[in-house]
């Protein structure tokens, strides 16, 4: 019972999991600001050449 408790070889695999998590959110984020932005500078070149949007 005691080899259990000390045992941590799963510890490991939490943080991958937890860097995984973060960069997942991060890559996330920052693409749907990208998105966003394109998103804008189309429409802006949509409407100089005359359409609507």
């Amino acid at each position: 019972m005691n080899w259990l408790l000390k045992e941590e070889s799963g510890q490991g695999m939490v943080e991958y999991g937890l860097i995984l998590v973060l960069v997942s959110v991060v890559a996330i984020t920052m693409l749907t600001n990208v998105g966003n932005q394109l998103s804008s500078q189309f429409e802006e070149i949509f409407k100089t050449l005359g359409g609507t949007p």
